[in-house]
């Protein structure tokens, strides 16, 4: 996982935060090896920004892999930040419950979990079969 905090590193560089000041980096790992990075795109009209998450999830998809193996998540913060619900549920949605993720601080502290437990009783493609 350290490539992966150190990607998610690297593109926290290129955040777009001049509102809250707070960049964020994410990384992920397909099954294949490949690895896709996000940071957040903040907007004046606050609920039209980009999580890092989900930047890395469309850069994902953008390169034609629709599969997560592992995430990695890191922000200048005095503890490892979970994403956002709504990128819990992203995340869910390429991701199986066991799939690795770390979330890290810049400071090197780090915190291990699943997708699973980040995002208990996910909605997923199953409870729409009865359509």
């Amino acid at each position: 996982m350290d490539d992966l905090i150190a990607a998610a590193a690297a593109v926290r560089e290129n955040a777009h935060a001049p509102y809250s000041g707070f960049r964020v980096g994410a990384a992920i790992r397909t099954p294949d090896g490949r690895v896709f990075a996000g940071c957040n795109v903040e907007n004046v009209a606050y609920p039209e920004g980009t999580c890092a998450e989900a930047g890395a999830i469309a850069a994902m998809v953008a390169g034609g892999a629709t599969r997560i193996a592992a995430i990695a998540v890191i922000a200048d913060s005095p503890a490892p930040v979970p994403p956002c619900g709504g990128c819990r549920q992203k995340m869910a949605e390429f991701a199986a419950p066991d799939a690795p993720v770390r979330l890290a601080t810049t400071s090197g502290e780090a915190s291990d979990t699943t997708v699973a437990d980040l995002l208990p009783g996910a909605f997923g493609a199953g409870h729409m079969d009865a359509r």
